[in-house]
């Protein structure tokens, strides 16, 4: 064990950056304090401006959603944790709560609100606050967030002294002389320059700033300096500049587990709930020391409110505070002030954000006593994700190679659950044409007959309330989580046994308040399986026809046929040399594999003629796996004519011979090889797709 200490320890050693230390720890007089903000003056941001530099810095990228801008901000990724609290799907509500952090930034309002983040339970709120505040934590030890407040100490000189007047008690004068008084509330050292001063010092900074980025200098010293420096301009006679040789600056470095800039408040029982938690309380040991208890020095600045200042404070479901605790909020989101017992109103400079769910929001809504809370809120809704895609990488985050050890989760598993959680938050489509398995297809990027971006756009703004209901993402990761830890002999997890284990829980689901709803959402596990099937079916049947030169063969077959049908031209015969008319029944075999029927069958073949043309125009070369439709039919195709040499059905007999069993294996290799399966799944999935052969439920096996 000694020898692994040492080892240890040399590796520390041999990381630590002694020069990045001494930076995040610089300490210097108030001159090179003003010094520094000349050359760059964003040290002395406000809260709301640090924290939208902070996001910004991360880097952003901009894509288009059915014609609607769309910018990702990279900072929701998580780059602290390695993707831990990544944020996934939610770029629209992340995009307006950005706009409007940037807003308050410039000066334009919200900066004197609340931000209330809203919406259902496990919609990710907190993970967004989380995030935030671990950025505010790593942006403050970097250069471009450093961020710096100040202490009082004595005259500098190897037996400081103080006056008199500054304490009662020798002891505290003694302790103050060796350790100088920190700000309590970590206040920008700016705040020393007196106000008609401060102002005509802020402009000439603010000349080498861009008017967006102009620096804002708010309010006044805490009780705690403000009564040292009232103090020491007595003793000097009303000479500020002796008072602020008594200024020692420092770096200042943002924590939440320090309880500096960074605070969280949560709700507790009522009878033990006091407002001192949030601005602060008489330290009545201090009393003693200084002789009063309105002197400030006897007061600890350590509510929630006062050690958030200069960061952000997060209020965990607000609308279940007592009353008392509104008041507070309501002041230090407006007036940017708080009222510390028995002190006079105290600026604070602070994010504040908040949560809540929907029954909570409801109530507030409807109670005309909370009129002044609703007029300082702003509301940002959190929804569910609404996108397959997003909500598969929610699940794999938990679930994947790295995490599950000992069992092998099949493909699909994650991507089936995923589905089912998405439908039950989908609002039932309005176009009597439309599934809400098709409409969350569309919303994954799929496209369908019929349906333009326009069309996607559309059914968006329709559905208001959509992804404000349905299943938590909670109760799916618990569900995997039981079949991953289920004491079964089986090494492998697959749908069903999640699809299983999901429907049983409906039973006992808190959430759920009626037996209709329950009973829906069982019908959507159908819609759920039904696709399951269809998807594995196509799976086992691109393995057996996974001969991809054969398949481009098929295809330049058929695009030629249709090219010269659309424009009534002859096809050459490569055998006979002789120009014939196009190969109706090759085309209608194809076309027929993914239900064109014959009256639809030439809008079909000239969509595909434009598709290649456009690709054209472009430079790009048409390849068939560029069609996901037109790829399916050519599969299905090509798996018609294969079938029978591989006589998958034999798989539900008790007897296989020796040649279907070489091509069957070969068939699984491909599955395990090509698609992600293990022996046992695969074995699975071949047995439960030859079974839907065997029952002739599937339309290439007729006739």
């Amino acid at each position: 064990m000694a020898a692994t200490g040492l080892d240890i320890i040399g590796l520390i050693r041999e990381q630590q950056d002694a020069r990045r230390y001494q930076d995040l720890h610089w300490e210097g007089s108030f001159s090179e304090y003003l010094g520094m903000v000349h050359e760059n003056p964003l040290i002395a941001r406000n809260a709301f401006q640090r924290l939208y530099d902070m996001i910004v810095s991360f880097g952003t990228e901009e894509y288009t959603e059915y014609k609607k801008r769309i910018t990702h901000y990279k900072f929701f990724e998580d780059p602290f944790e390695d993707g831990q609290d990544a944020i996934f799907g939610l770029d629209v509500p992340l995009m307006k709560l950005v706009q409007i952090i940037k807003a308050a930034a410039m000066g334009y309002g919200p900066e004197r609100r609340v931000l209330l983040l809203h919406g259902p339970v496990g919609s990710a709120k907190s993970t967004i606050v989380r995030l935030l505040k671990k950025g505010l934590d790593h942006y403050s030890r970097t250069p471009e967030g450093a961020l710096y407040t100040f202490r009082w100490v004595g005259d500098g000189a190897a037996a400081p002294v103080f006056p008199e007047e500054l304490s009662s008690s020798p002891e505290a004068a003694a302790r103050l002389q060796e350790e100088g008084m920190p700000c309590p509330m970590h206040e920008e050292p700016l705040h020393l320059i007196p106000a008609n001063f401060r102002q005509v010092y802020l402009d000439h900074v603010n000349r080498s700033v861009a008017d967006a980025r102009r620096i804002i200098v708010e309010g006044d010293l805490c009780p705690a300096c403000r009564f040292m420096f009232n103090q020491y301009m007595n003793r000097y006679e009303g000479d500020w500049t002796r008072v602020i040789e008594h200024i020692r600056v420092s770096r200042l470095l943002l924590s939440e587990q320090d309880r500096v800039g960074i605070g969280t408040f949560q709700p507790k029982d009522e009878k033990n709930q006091d407002s001192t938690e949030l601005t602060g309380d008489i330290n009545y040991r201090k009393i003693a020391i200084y002789g009063s208890d309105s002197d400030p020095r006897a007061f600890n600045f350590d509510g929630e409110f006062n050690i958030s200042n200069r960061g952000l404070i997060e209020f965990i479901e607000v609308l279940k505070l007592d009353v008392a605790f509104l008041y507070d909020l309501l002041g230090a989101s407006q007036e940017h002030r708080i009222k510390p017992k028995k002190f006079a109103q105290t600026d604070v400079d602070e994010v504040i954000i908040a949560h809540t769910n929907e029954p909570e929001y409801r109530r507030l809504q409807n109670n005309e006593f909370m009129e002044a809370l609703r007029d300082r809120t702003v509301k940002i809704d959190i929804p569910y994700v609404t996108q397959l895609d997003a909500e598969i990488r929610v699940y794999e985050r938990d679930f994947n190679q790295r995490r599950v050890r000992g069992k092998h989760i099949a493909p699909h598993t994650i991507e089936m659950a995923a589905m089912w959680s998405v439908l039950t938050r989908l609002e039932e489509p309005k176009k009597v044409n439309l599934t809400r398995l098709q409409k969350l297809k569309l919303y994954n990027g799929k496209t369908l007959p019929g349906f333009t971006e326009d069309n996607v756009k559309e059914l968006r703004k329709e559905a208001e309330r959509e992804g404000m209901q349905g299943v938590s993402p909670r109760y799916i990761q618990d569900k995997i989580s039981n079949c991953l830890v289920a004491d079964i002999e089986e090494g492998c997890v697959n749908p069903f046994m999640v699809m299983k284990e999901l429907e049983s829980g409906l039973k006992h689901h808190s959430l759920i308040t009626s037996d209709e709803q329950r009973e829906f959402y069982r019908e959507l596990l159908s819609v759920v399986r039904e696709e399951y099937e269809d998807t594995v079916k196509n799976e086992v049947q691109r393995a057996i026809s996974a001969d991809r030169e054969a398949i481009a063969r098929l295809c330049a077959n058929y695009i030629d046929n249709v090219k010269a049908y659309t424009q009534k031209e002859k096809v050459k015969n490569k055998y006979t040399g002789e120009y014939e008319d196009p190969d109706e029944r090759l085309m209608r075999s194809i076309e027929e594999k993914i239900d064109i029927p014959e009256s639809r069958k030439d809008d079909f073949r000239a969509e595909i003629m434009n598709y290649i043309g456009a690709l054209a125009v472009e430079g790009k070369k048409f390849d068939y796996t560029t069609n996901s439709r037109l790829q399916k039919a050519l599969e299905l195709k090509l798996f018609e004519d294969q079938k029978d040499s591989i006589k998958l059905t034999s798989l539900v007999s008790s007897v296989i011979d020796q040649d279907a069993q070489e091509k069957i294996d070969v068939v699984k290799s491909r599955l395990i090889r090509d698609y992600g399966y293990c022996e046992i799944c695969a074995t699975d999935v071949l047995n439960f797709v030859a079974s839907i052969f065997a029952r002739g439920d599937v339309k290439e096996t007729e006739g």
